[in-house]
């Protein structure tokens, strides 16, 4: 009996997600049906918008590069967000120092820290440096340089210098997509890189991000996924994702979907 279109759906969306493009004929294969039926399936995906069709196959649609604001984002997923700070939070032990990257979700984890007086935070974001200033009990650490007002951190060849003074316990990075093929990725070159030195100054690599990352390619990488030691995530990252990070020796941590106001 052959598959419906729903099901061929779920499993060409799949399949998307974790390579970024899909072949025509790997599909017909796949599936047992005629490279015209797969043609129609794609056509008909294209007009929902979850692909763009090229040459042979299809990719992945690219709106994802447009990235909103920060503030757009603090307000985007956030009850996940603040449950994945709050389970991040919780990994950092006495007396560490930590790296906190420029993120809506890192920001959640400074908040979860403000009580923390036995804990170091370095970070190069105004948002997460603000938060600090507010509440935080313990040492804050600005690697400072020239702020960008549409970052609202500071990116520059100084804030580089400055982290390549320390070596930290635990770096926590966000990021605009998580691929299979294209690894962790930003919107921004400069944040993208900014990140990428922390995660070179730090014993352990811990990637937070909501499920809604997951299959999202945006502009520049940050590094490839075998590169951090850990995700924390939401209970929306799929079994799927699960599975391919584990084989990649990948530790995915899932947060509690109950979440306090």
């Amino acid at each position: 009996m052959s598959l419906t279109y729903e099901e061929r759906r779920q499993t060409i969306l799949a399949q998307l997600s974790k390579e970024g493009k899909v072949q025509v004929h790997d599909l017909a294969g796949i599936f047992n049906v005629s490279t015209e039926t797969i043609r129609r399936d794609l056509d008909r995906l294209e007009r929902e918008g979850k692909l763009r069709k090229v040459y042979g196959g299809a990719v992945q649609t690219r709106s994802e590069w447009i990235e909103p604001t920060f503030m757009k984002r603090s307000q985007m997923h956030h009850a996940e967000k603040q449950s994945i700070g709050r389970l991040a939070a919780s990994l950092v032990r006495e007396g560490e120092t930590i790296l906190l990257d420029n993120g809506t979700t890192t920001l959640e984890i400074m908040r979860e820290l403000k009580h923390r007086a036995d804990v170091t935070v370095i970070t190069n974001s105004v948002p997460v440096l603000t938060c600090a200033l507010e509440e935080f009990q313990g040492r804050i650490i600005f690697a400072g340089g020239e702020v960008s007002k549409l970052c609202q951190a500071s990116t520059d060849a100084i804030a580089h210098q400055l982290l390549d003074q320390f070596k930290v316990n635990k770096a926590f990075i966000s990021a605009g997509g998580i691929s299979m093929v294209d690894g962790i990725t930003e919107y921004n070159l400069e944040e993208a890189q900014l990140s990428r030195k922390m995660m070179q100054r730090t014993e352990e690599a811990i990637l937070v991000a909501d499920h809604s990352k997951f299959g999202v390619t945006t502009f520049a990488q940050i590094a490839p996924l075998e590169q951090i030691s850990m995700i924390v995530t939401d209970p929306g990252c799929s079994q799927e994702w699960i599975d391919a990070l584990n084989k990649l020796d990948v530790e995915v941590l899932i947060s509690s979907s109950e979440v306090t106001g």
